[in-house]
């Protein structure tokens, strides 16, 4: 199942890479920051058709819709995130990925991340470490805020909600080494899993979102709770999660929490 995805991952990411050198269409979806494209829509089509065809029993939820109910007896689950970082895509910004995670029930078994344009493939399996075009991967050995580069992105609502992740971008700033915000979840917990981050953190994230990057990045030997620094334990709807290198996490849990109100707390 990990070959599987990693075959679809780079089918689908060369299709996407074609639609940067063709041209594409342009559609607004909940707001008028939320952009898709038909290469979400094609590349999701790729990706679905396939794992129907290779696993008829499993069941897949996919951000532009595809969906199906699972049958199988262990639980298995794929989600699928065709294009994250369709922002970056749709302004020609070559910093976007195709992800592809596998659970069982509630645990993640296999997790994909490809990013076509710097053709690396980001794979992990659970209990058998975290890789990168073949190589192992590690998280960082910082051991303060104050040593780190931290990443984060704001949600598509942020224009008319108080959950913004401002506040919080404030009080990291005033801590942190550096701060990047590059526009794809996916491709920043896999930058966790590689040691070139030092520390995560982000608010309503979908499970497509995070689903592989979660466990590239405990797999790679890093930590990753909920807001509040609760166990993550299953996805829901809208995640707000913490990542670390393990290092810093209780330092980003303390400098986050005078910033959160009941809104930004986990609900389930």
């Amino acid at each position: 199942m990990l070959e599987t995805a990693k075959q679809i991952a780079l089918e689908a990411g060369a299709l996407l890479r074609e639609g940067q050198e063709k041209g594409f269409s342009l559609e607004r979806k909940s707001t008028s920051i939320d952009l898709v494209t038909e290469y979400d829509t094609m590349a999701e089509k790729l990706v679905v058709s396939t794992l129907e065809k290779a696993y008829p029993d499993h069941g897949i939820v996919a951000e532009e819709g595809s969906s199906r109910e699972c049958r199988s007896a262990q639980g298995y689950r794929w989600y699928v995130d065709p294009l994250d970082g369709t922002n970056n895509f749709a302004h020609l910004i070559p910093h976007f990925s195709v992800s592809i995670a596998l659970f069982k029930a509630d645990q993640p078994e296999v997790g994909v991340v490809y990013d076509p344009m710097r053709r690396e493939m980001f794979w992990a399996q659970r209990g058998q470490g975290a890789f990168l075009n073949g190589k192992a991967l590690r998280v960082s050995s910082a051991e303060k805020v104050g040593d780190s580069i931290l990443s984060s992105g704001f949600p598509y609502d942020r224009h008319n909600s108080e959950v913004d992740n401002l506040s919080q971008m404030g009080a990291f700033l005033k801590k942190c080494q550096g701060f990047r915000r590059f526009g794809s979840c996916a491709l920043d917990l896999c930058y966790l899993a590689a040691g070139r981050y030092d520390g995560f953190w982000e608010f309503k994230l979908s499970p497509w979102d995070v689903a592989a990057g979660v466990l590239l990045a405990t797999e790679a030997g890093g930590t990753v709770t909920r807001i509040d620094g609760s166990k993550l334990g299953y996805l829901t709807e809208r995640n707000h999660l913490v990542a670390s290198n393990g290092r810093i996490h209780q330092e980003m849990l303390q400098i986050l929490k005078p910033t959160l109100t009941q809104a930004h707390l986990p609900t389930g």
